[in-house]
């Protein structure tokens, strides 16, 4: 019986990594291997079609343009906030990554641009946007059982 694919509705486990084109690590399953059903929203689209039809024990090494991984550069994205708005005991740098609680009471992660007396200048692009990646997968597990027959 040959090996089942990866294809939407696969439920997959897999390692990954994704590092910048200079070979700077961004992100890495390592000894943790991350489950998910294909299409559930879990990976981006673009890292999604790059493990279609790949079977556990296969890998695929490509580079992703940004608008096959996370978009060019918004920006619209880069805000200014009152220094009065973060509190005192705050200590702010440039470079730093904060959390922001949103209206609907999500969170979102900004990096601090540059903190001026009155102002701080905060990024809340992802910090991979406009930039291409390697991603590099190792496929372990393939279960399509949960996908219907035609």
């Amino acid at each position: 019986m040959p090996r089942p694919e990866a294809m939407p509705g696969s439920r997959i486990s897999l390692h990954f990594s994704l590092s910048l084109t200079d070979g700077t690590p961004a992100f890495d399953t390592e000894d943790e291997p991350l489950s998910c059903t294909l299409g559930d929203g879990t990976l981006l689209p673009g890292l999604e079609l790059a493990l279609y039809g790949l079977r556990p024990g296969e890998e695929q090494t490509l580079t992703l343009t940004p608008e096959h991984a996370w978009g060019e550069r918004q920006q619209e994205l880069i805000k200014e906030i009152p220094h009065s708005d973060f509190p005192a005991t705050t200590d702010l740098e440039p470079g730093q990554i904060l959390a922001f609680s949103l209206p609907d009471g999500e969170e979102t992660m900004g990096t601090v641009l540059a903190v001026e007396d009155d102002k701080v200048l905060v990024d809340f692009n992802h910090p991979l946007s406009g930039q291409e990646v390697v991603f590099y997968a190792k496929m372990l597990e393939v279960d399509n059982s949960g996908i219907a027959e035609d």
